[in-house]
């Protein structure tokens, strides 16, 4: 192996487990905001990711993302080099100026594919089979995220190295994708059978707000531990990471108390995930105030994005797309607008610093994820519901997933 630097190595040890902790945190957020007789299911839609997800990216994910970009189809899928992960454990990342070993690379990418599953099961609540989730999470791994991922940071056509979009920590890779998926299951699954009704809110906000604050807590090796290497520009993500969070909960609160008359738990807790969204794809690349004011412009953004869902038609039921694809698209385009090499290293100017150019790649980026995501989740999903069908039956809704998918339940008294 060759030489690695110990200190950056050590700090994407704990970076790789941070990202990990998210996906119980994101458990916990979304378990609160349904009926106590989903929590279960809910829980498992996330806990399930951190399993599956793990060994399809060992497997295959990681080469298709992070193998070579060489060869005719090297800008648009990895090389199979690496399938099984074979000779990760004797090499370095790969990535020029880090010397960390692959194996921590490996990883803590797979932390990203995880939750990035994770996310798109705030849409499906409640209403979908799970041996069905099962099959769409495995198949989304390998023909929508690694694809991406290749795209974006793996040496493919749409980051730095082709058209030249931005994204330090996954605006477009993890945000918007996990949420034109999400798009595009809410509209094949049809809206849950009470929806509109009364009865459908949260039953536990404050195991919301516990997850909320461990998404925070983790976010901070999602943003910082993007840079791979324990020096300015992972303390400068660190830093508008928690910022902007706090700006985000600011921003959603002020429009809620505005506009709804009091200012709510879920609002603070959505506010803040929505400020991190946001800041997401800009971290590495802008300044301690306009990454405040991504957060802010996220929060409430957001807020009317998440309003509005109730008009579009669809049932996007723990608000996957008015959060994490508003927010990331916010993000993204935002990007552009802010970025500074003054900031990061990576000859990243955005509009205002003098790169008006800057704004097609971002734009491009967006669009492209949007599209082929929504375009390729919609695909799996209708085989699937052509073949072992998607929907539980209304008597299993009416009873709960719990007990008819899992044989549990969350609460016994």
């Amino acid at each position: 192996m060759a030489a690695i630097n110990v200190g950056d190595t050590a700090f994407m040890l704990v970076a790789a487990a941070l990202v990990l902790f998210m996906t119980p945190g994101l458990a916990l957020f979304y378990a609160g905001m349904v009926r106590s007789k989903n929590v279960l299911s809910t829980t498992m839609h996330s806990f399930v990711s951190m399993g599956l997800t793990s060994v399809l990216w060992a497997l295959a994910g990681y080469t298709l993302a992070f193998g070579s970009a060489e060869g005719p189809f090297g800008a648009i899928v990895g090389g199979l080099s690496k399938l099984g992960l074979s000779g990760v454990v004797s090499g370095v990342s790969g990535v020029e100026g880090h010397l960390i070993p692959e194996s921590v690379f490996a990883m803590y990418q797979g932390m990203f594919a995880i939750i990035t599953v994770g996310l798109i099961t705030g849409a499906i609540a409640e209403r979908m089979k799970f041996k069905s989730y099962l099959i769409f999470a495995g198949a989304w791994v390998l023909l929508v995220y690694s694809p991406l991922a290749h795209w974006v940071w793996g040496g493919g056509w749409l980051g730095l190295s082709g058209v030249g979009a931005l994204d330090f920590a996954g605006g477009t890779v993890v945000h918007i994708a996990s949420a034109a998926a999400a798009l595009a299951a809410a509209i094949v699954l049809g809206k849950r059978k009470d929806y509109g009704k009364p009865e459908l809110v949260p039953h536990n906000l404050p195991m919301t707000l516990l997850g909320a604050g461990i998404l925070w807590f983790g976010w901070f090796g999602f943003n910082a531990g993007s840079e791979l290497a324990a020096d300015g520009v992972a303390g400068s993500a660190f830093m508008v990471t928690h910022l902007a969070a706090a700006c985000g909960m600011i921003g959603w609160l002020a429009a809620e108390w505005i506009g709804h008359g009091k200012p709510t738990s879920l609002g603070a807790a959505s506010g803040a995930v929505a400020g991190l969204v946001g800041i997401t794809p800009a971290a590495g690349f802008v300044d301690v105030l306009p990454g405040m004011l991504i957060g802010l412009i996220a929060g409430v953004v957001c807020y009317y994005g998440v309003r509005i869902k109730t008009k579009l038609g669809f049932d996007d039921a723990l608000d996957v797309i008015g959060v994490h694809g508003v927010g990331g698209t916010t993000g993204a385009l935002l990007t552009g607008v802010f970025a500074s090499t003054a900031v990061n290293a990576a000859g990243a100017d955005g509009l205002l610093a003098g790169n008006p150019a800057q704004m097609l790649p971002q734009i491009v980026g967006v669009v492209v994820t949007l599209v082929f995501s929504f375009v390729v989740s919609f695909g799996i999903l209708k085989a699937i519901d052509a073949t072992v069908g998607l929907r539980v039956d209304e008597e299993t809704e009416e009873r709960g997933l719990d007990i008819a998918e899992h044989a549990e339940a969350a609460y016994v008294f």
